[in-house]
């Protein structure tokens, strides 16, 4: 029996279940026969009682024994779409316990997260960054809950290892420590440079574990439905990294490159003249009547002639990009003819550089000159005061902080450094603007603002320089917020961020010199709100005044938003009403993570589960109780209302229209692979051909993997920013390729490339 409206008999020894009073009402009918008073909505749990003519209020925990009772009995509820042999197995509706926000009693008794990871030879680097991202609740409550979405046939699975990890880190019965092997070895495969028992650096292991888990996890985004849009988007570059800007993109305007006016999707601010530099790529002329010829007994749209190329023009997203893409908006202003072009550039850390002496007068004059940001503080502008207190602050600037310099040297702060990121950067010299309009080199000016913040703020401190024959480090203090580091100071007018201000989550720590040393992490629990340091196996309560003297190497921030802890709680008190409601709504579990973790979760999105004709993708179907949960009508009502978005979906089917496409698709495949056989064969078997032609290998490739199903992967490897600058000091060439670059400002650093591995489709 299924239906959205049963009610279960809950009279001792009687099973029975029958419609509600909304259909023919046989639970009260079966009520009245059988002299059975008590009765429970499957659907909402509430309990009626036909003696007393009332609801009766359980307990929430003595529901959801309920709900778990009746679960048992009738197993899961099966959804099927008229006409179609497909059924969808749901999660019952008491699956959206899960969004209640307070934590259980047993977590508070033995916090969770407190395991330490076993060093296997050399690997604090990893450790400490596993450890420091763990502890950033949008992304390790991502791998907990929405389990689901971490399928993928991507070797070496990077994903399934990391998801392994986080659920021993946060299980309750917490291990002593955990041995990360298998994830040690997916990184491996991935990047030859972690092969060994050598030190590595910590945030290029960082980068590297991003990069695979964006590659594994991607999932495109819906294409827009206006046609007119769809054209355009296939003029538009490869948008396959999680960076979502242009493909391979280095991101270099924040640097001392001249190459920031033609690259990537323009934008105009508000400067004198603004061009918009969107570069053009020129599309490979196919024809395609010829192999309609070929497979001429084959009804095919013609859309789906182009699927294969369309595939290569779709944007991803993916959790990584989701919780770390930020955006930054660069301009570079040409001094002879005033033409400024303006750059995007999306980024996943900000690599800042730290501040000398002579840097932070400057910054310190400019910043009082301004009146923009005090110098040393978080941010925070200056305002309206009484002369007593401008006087006060002038002692203290002048002559407190002269003294404290005269004996301890200048204080670095965050502030300091991120100042000089976003500081006007004069080209000149040797370092002069290629000016498009001049045709000339030309001094110029560039600067760069935040247009788009992300939920998790990564900041890597370049506390390391790597010269020809040697390398140094800078141990420089730099001082760091826990709490407030605002960024409103460096946003752009037009900046759609309500939440600027940032809390710190955790921070990794290096310990040594630029050839030996120790990596540690110092992390804030987020369910006793305590730091903890984190060192290999060891895992120890420390004070906040220790993490703020920590050496900061990479820190985490998350943004803070008050309104959103409000909004969470009003919803629990919601799902704790248990109101009884006739529709229930299945929302995508991965938008409830970001509702439960971040601060400005955006519009609800139910395109994971959907496709783009409202049902469900045939790939998707037996793991949909995977991707969805079922809340009550009160629940999506507020939500809705709130937040946006949607689509509002009360019925699960399987989408007929993907699944005659993808049959067309197979169908065209096999006919295609087929065909080439016979042709190839009939073509060696030839002594003396009179014509033979040539065929781009690279294209022919790409054919072959869509003919067998298989992704072909990106034709590139992965080397150090030294081995290029090795290898391009003698042969040159270019131009310079990253993936997931970091914003640089004094220079472009070189990212890891990504590899994949080509192997065979298969699950894993």
């Amino acid at each position: 029996v299924g239906g959205p409206n049963l009610w279960a008999c809950l009279e001792n020894g009687c099973s029975y279940v029958g419609c509600g009073e909304s259909h023919a009402d046989h639970s009260t009918v079966h009520s009245q026969e059988a002299r059975h008073n008590l009765t429970v909505n499957l659907t909402t749990l509430r309990v009626w009682c036909y003696a007393c003519s009332k609801e009766v209020f359980l307990e929430r925990k003595l529901g959801v024994l309920l709900l778990i009772f009746f679960h048992c009995l009738s197993g899961s509820q099966d959804i099927k779409d008229p006409g179609s042999p497909t059924s969808l197995r749901v999660p019952p509706a008491g699956a959206c316990d899960e969004l209640d926000m307070e934590t259980e009693e047993e977590d508070e008794l033995r916090t969770r997260g407190l395991t330490g990871l076993k060093n296997i030879g050399n690997t604090c680097y990893m450790n400490a960054a596993l450890q420091a991202l763990s502890n950033c609740p949008p992304l390790t409550q991502f791998f907990l809950d929405c389990g689901g979405l971490v399928k993928t046939d991507k070797k070496p699975a990077l994903s399934k290892s990391y998801q392994k990890l986080i659920t021993d880190l946060w299980h309750k019965n917490r291990n002593s420590y955990v041995v990360p092997t298998n994830l040690f070895q997916g990184i491996k495969a991935v990047n030859p440079m972690f092969r060994g028992y050598s030190q590595q650096d910590s945030q290029e292991f960082l980068r590297c574990l991003m990069d695979q888990l964006h590659e594994e996890l991607k999932e495109p985004i819906p294409e827009p439905e206006d046609p007119n849009q769809a054209v355009a988007m296939d003029d538009c570059p490869d948008e396959d990294n999680h960076s979502q800007s242009d493909d391979f993109q280095t991101c270099e305007s924040c640097g001392s490159s001249d190459r920031a006016d033609n690259e990537g999707p323009k934008v105009p601010e508000d400067i004198n003249e603004a061009e918009m530099l969107i570069s053009e790529q020129n599309q490979n002329n196919r024809d395609w009547q010829k192999e309609k010829n070929l497979i001429n007994n084959l009804e095919i749209p013609s859309a789906l002639f182009f699927t294969y190329k369309s595939k290569r023009q779709r944007k991803y997203h993916s959790i990584i990009s989701e919780v770390f893409d930020g955006t930054i908006v660069s301009s570079v202003q040409c001094l002879t003819c005033d033409r400024v072009s303006v750059t995007l550039e999306n980024f996943q850390d900000i690599s800042l550089p730290i501040p000398g002496k002579e840097d932070l007068a400057k910054l310190h004059s400019s910043s009082h000159q301004t009146a923009l940001v005090k110098a040393g503080s978080c941010g925070e502008a200056y305002a309206a005061q009484g002369w007593i207190a401008f006087v006060m602050e002038y002692i203290k600037r002048y002559y407190v902080d002269i003294c404290f310099i005269w004996f301890w040297g200048p204080v670095v702060t965050l502030q300091d450094c991120l100042a000089a990121f976003f500081a006007r950067d004069e080209l000149k010299g040797d370092n002069m603007y290629s000016c498009e309009k001049c045709k000339k080199l030309r001094n110029g000016v560039k600067f760069c603002k935040v247009q788009g913040l992300p939920e998790i703020l990564c900041i890597h401190l370049k506390r390391f320089r790597h010269e020809l024959m040697f390398s140094t480090k800078i141990s420089t203090h730099v001082s760091f917020p826990l709490e407030g580091l605002e960024m409103q100071p460096f946003l752009a007018k037009d900046c759609p961020a309500h939440t600027t201000s940032y809390d710190l989550l955790s921070v990794i720590c290096h310990h040594g010199t630029a050839s030996s040393g120790h990596y540690i992490a110092y992390c804030r629990n987020e369910l006793n709100q305590l730091w903890y340091e984190f060192d290999d196996q060891s895992v120890t309560e420390v004070s906040e005044s220790c993490v703020q003297n920590a050496e900061a190497y990479v820190l985490f921030y998350k943004k803070s938003n008050d309104e959103t802890q409000k909004e969470r709680r009003k919803v629990t008190s919601l799902l704790n009403m248990m109101e009884p409601s006739l529709l229930q709504f299945y929302i995508s579990r991965q938008w409830l993570n970001k509702f439960k973790t971040f601060a400005e979760p955006g519009p609800i999105s139910n395109h994971d589960f959907l496709c783009a004709h409202g049902g469900v993708p045939p790939n998707k179907a037996s793991f949909i109780d995977d991707l969805v949960m079922m809340l009550p009508q009160n629940v999506w009502d507020h939500m809705y209302s709130r937040y946006g978005g949607g689509p509002a979906v009360n019925h699960l089917y399987v989408c007929h229209t993907c699944q005659n496409e993808i049959e067309k698709l197979e169908k065209r495949r096999k006919n295609e692979l087929d065909m080439f056989v016979r042709l190839n064969k009939a073509f060696q078997e030839e002594e003396s051909p009179v014509v033979i032609y040539c065929i781009s290998m690279q294209w022919f490739r790409e054919w072959e993997g869509f003919v067998k199903g298989k992704d072909i992967g990106a034709d590139s490897g992965q080397i150090s920013e030294e081995t290029w600058n090795f290898l391009h000091s003698i042969y040159g060439g270019g131009p310079v390729v990253t993936v997931r670059p970091s914003v640089s400002h004094q220079e472009a650093e070189t990212s890891q490339a990504e590899e994949k591995i080509e192997v065979e489709t298969r699950s894993v």
